[in-house]
């Protein structure tokens, strides 16, 4: 059955305009005027913007972590995605070091299997880099169409590389056309504020950002561009978090470096205060980067404005406060990393953004989904609205008022992160690859349905098939 878009106001990262879309399968075939509805199933979508789907950089779920699970997995961690907009995803495969790399996409793999709801695909983390990692990273570019490679600099002990890998992974990523992910943070320094602040008997959440300071992750940033610089590669630096570190991403950029930021909704509409809320509540907002003090909220918006951050993920790492984050009761450093994300991304920066008049539609559409198709090798598949492109289509109402709750999110998790707040703008109806996944805002999808993305190497991305106005 055909399907055909009508009434509804189509925005891309460049247009904004007003026309029928005609998908055949899972493509999109036509898209001008007045097309023929005959043999098609009609989609009213009057008084809505469509969209592209929305693609997220940074999920992680089913992710062992801290003597725990999170606790949204590919089934449940996709359903809330959709219902938010989301109709792509790339999840991070965590590797060990010592074995194979495969090893761990398969794991993946095996996590996955029969349970998306929308499309994904997988980033790899590089712990180590020695001759057997060196000559598997080009045949996972070729067979498994993993592009992109993502190196810790902090979590020590446990994730953190040195500066020589993640030099390395830098000089092979420029050879074999892949894209280098960091979590910059300084891990040398944070574990000496650790164990000082734990000697010292300071116990509580607060402690948490109080010992990862902005200082560690502008720090972190500016040496990974730097290196960058070195080895003429490219760099995308996950969950921007404070000025310091745009800053030093800014500075990059400025002197034709190929460096790119992300930053997350939870860093631009919340702040340090909230992990000092009582009776260990503030254990709910604890990951990392922790959250700044509440004037970097408007550095950060700037920046998605100016350009010198250019996406918005989720950083999607879901954690029961009861028994998961009361793991830490007593001692900051075992609460396990992360917050319930992935469902309100698509939302909160259309309401915050686009509402409040600090980004531009087009600029949205370009930050959520466009921006991150080009970077990971998923463009013009994924992240537009044209001819040849993949049926992944939000059908919008910008005008619905809704507050965010646990009550009524569709995450596996005992709370929101932003319980009681305001929303302006709803996803409605979300198609992937043509067919609903949210109708109406049920969600009429089902597992396994969800393809496995293997992606174009970095800087391969193709032009859309001309429009057909």
């Amino acid at each position: 059955m055909k399907k055909l878009i009508k009434n509804g106001t189509i925005v891309t990262a460049s247009d904004l305009y007003e026309a029928d879309i005609l998908i055949e399968g899972e493509k999109i075939a036509a898209i001008g005027r007045n097309l023929d509805e005959s043999a098609a199933q009609v989609i009213d979508a009057k008084g809505a913007y469509v969209f592209p789907g929305g693609v997220d950089p940074h999920t992680h779920l089913d992710m062992p972590f801290g003597g725990t699970v999170t606790s949204d997995d590919f089934e449940t961690g996709t359903i809330a995605a959709a219902h938010g907009g989301t109709t792509t995803v790339i999840d991070f495969c965590l590797t060990s070091k010592g074995e194979p790399l495969k090893n761990s996409i398969q794991t993946w793999h095996e996590k996955s299997k029969e349970k998306a709801v929308i499309d994904y695909g997988f980033h790899l983390m590089i712990s180590e880099v020695n001759d057997s990692v060196l000559a598997e990273i080009p045949k996972i570019i070729e067979e498994e169409g993993i592009t992109s490679f993502k190196v810790f600099m902090a979590y020590k002990n446990v994730f953190q590389a040195d500066d020589e890998t993640l030099f390395r992974t830098l000089l092979t990523a420029k050879e074999h056309g892949a894209l280098v992910m960091v979590h910059a943070e300084n891990g040398d320094v944070i574990d000496f504020l650790v164990n000082k602040a734990l000697k010292e008997g300071n116990t509580d959440p607060i402690y948490h950002a109080l010992t990862r300071p902005p200082e560690v992750e502008g720090e972190a940033t500016g040496r990974a561009a730097q290196l960058t610089g070195l080895a003429d590669s490219q760099l995308y630096v996950v969950h921007v978090s404070c000025a310091e570190a745009v800053e030093k991403i800014e500075e990059a950029r400025k002197k034709g470096y190929q460096v790119w930021g992300e930053t997350c909704p939870q860093y631009l509409v919340l702040d340090q205060s909230y992990l000092e809320k009582p009776n260990f509540e503030g254990a709910k907002y604890v990951w990392s980067p922790p959250l700044r003090e509440k004037w970097n909220q408007d550095v950060l918006w700037n920046a998605l404005k100016n350009g010198q951050l250019q996406t918005l993920g989720s950083d999607q790492c879901s954690f029961n406060f009861k028994g998961q984050k009361e793991l830490g009761l007593g001692d900051f450093t075992k609460i396990p990393n992360g917050g319930p994300i992935i469902e309100d991304r698509f939302s909160i920066l259309f309401s915050e953004g686009v509402k409040k008049g600090r980004i531009s539609i087009n600029q949205f559409v370009d930050i959520v989904s466009t921006r991150i198709a080009k970077l990971f090798g998923l463009f013009p598949r994924k992240g537009t609205i044209a001819v040849g492109s993949d049926a992944d289509i939000v059908i919008f109402d910008p005008n619905k008022e809704r507050t965010i709750s646990a009550e009524t999110h569709h995450m596996n998790v005992d709370y929101s992160a932003f319980e009681g707040m305001k929303v302006t703008g709803e996803p409605i109806s979300v198609l992937s690859r043509g067919e609903f996944v949210i109708r109406e805002k049920e969600f009429v999808g089902k597992p396994g349905k969800g393809q496995y993305l293997k992606r174009d190497r970095f800087g391969s991305a193709k032009k859309p098939a001309e429009q057909v106005r």
